[in-house]
């Protein structure tokens, strides 16, 4: 699999990262083992989670996601030189803390390095910005991490193009570390990054990850009628926004250039989003193997000319 350079890190991506918000919420313990185990064997071995994941769910603290990642580490011998492991800090742990101040970046960090059972994580993002919390303060400490070696670089999440620029600005005259990466919301059905942070983070060159890269789901084809939104948890939270006719008319694209390639809609979807400048990778969540399988036949997917203009036309 050709892998892709994050930004100036350093790292090298496949064009597909693997979504670890689901560990220990939609996936227990042993399925999650399962994703991870086809993670390795089908090359989509950069792992993105959160300390705060999943905290949402009842009777969750957060640090579900990182836990289970470091009982599979544990249990897979060799298993940490293969994969790259990207989290995050900054929104709020229930009972425990919140921010990007200095202390408890540090704090989070080294809750995160135990919970993951490693010395060092790969990529270490500030998962939404604090505005309250000077952004060389913030820097600062994400510095200290990088020094004693427990975090290689550094991304940014959630963040406005104003304040992502106003962060690399100021890396740039202080000496501090930069924001290597960016994470945002971006898909065929929200497309609002092409504005003004898709041009930034190029003209940095910055690499972009992008979450809800699926749209929640909805472009999988697995939501059609508003009697589909019932088939998850996400449904009425998340997917009926996205129906209507702008839904269908995307939906309607997908299926013709997935069925033309013997794809899934969802690996369709990923595809054109691998192939638009700028985006380095989408970050896609699966819940089985076989699910996994086509995220990793997206990774491969070249759109032609052709496909990609109809995609964007039924998306704009």
């Amino acid at each position: 699999m050709q892998m892709r350079a994050l930004g100036r890190s350093g790292l090298q991506v496949p064009p597909v990262v693997f979504g670890g918000n689901v560990f220990g919420w939609t996936a227990d313990r042993a399925a999650s083992f399962r994703l991870l185990d086809a993670c390795l064997e089908h090359g989509l071995v950069a792992i993105d989670t959160a300390d705060v994941y999943s905290a949402w769910a009842e009777g969750h603290r957060g640090g579900e996601s990182e836990a289970i990642i470091g009982e599979w580490l544990k249990a897979r011998p060799g298993a940490r030189d293969k994969v790259l492991i990207l989290t995050k800090c900054g929104m709020e742990m229930p009972g425990q803390g919140k921010g990007l101040s200095p202390a408890w970046i540090a704090t989070a960090c080294e809750a995160s390095l135990k919970r993951l059972g490693i010395e060092r994580i790969d990529l270490y993002q500030a998962h939404k910005d604090d505005e309250v919390t000077p952004l060389a303060e913030t820097l600062g400490a994400f510095q200290k991490l990088i020094e004693a070696g427990k975090v290689r670089a550094i991304g940014s999440s959630n963040y406005s193009a104003a304040r992502l620029k106003a962060a690399l600005d100021l890396s740039a005259a202080q000496g501090l570390p930069r924001f290597e990466s960016h994470q945002p919301v971006y898909n065929l059905m929200d497309r609002g990054i092409e504005a003004d942070l898709l041009p930034l983070c190029r003209a940095e060159q910055v690499g972009i990850i992008t979450y809800s890269a699926l749209a929640s789901g909805f472009l999988t084809g697995k939501y059609r009628a508003e009697g589909d939104l019932s088939k998850s948890v996400r449904g009425p939270r998340s997917v009926a926004k996205h129906m209507g006719a702008k839904g269908d008319r995307v939906l309607a694209a997908l299926d013709a250039v997935a069925k033309a390639r013997g794809v899934t809609p969802a690996a369709a979807a990923l595809a054109w989003q691998i192939a638009r400048p700028g985006i380095t990778a989408p970050i896609a969540s699966a819940t089985s193997p076989e699910q996994l399988a086509e995220l990793a036949k997206a990774a491969t997917l070249a759109l032609n000319t052709a496909e990609m203009a109809e995609l964007d036309a039924a998306s704009a």
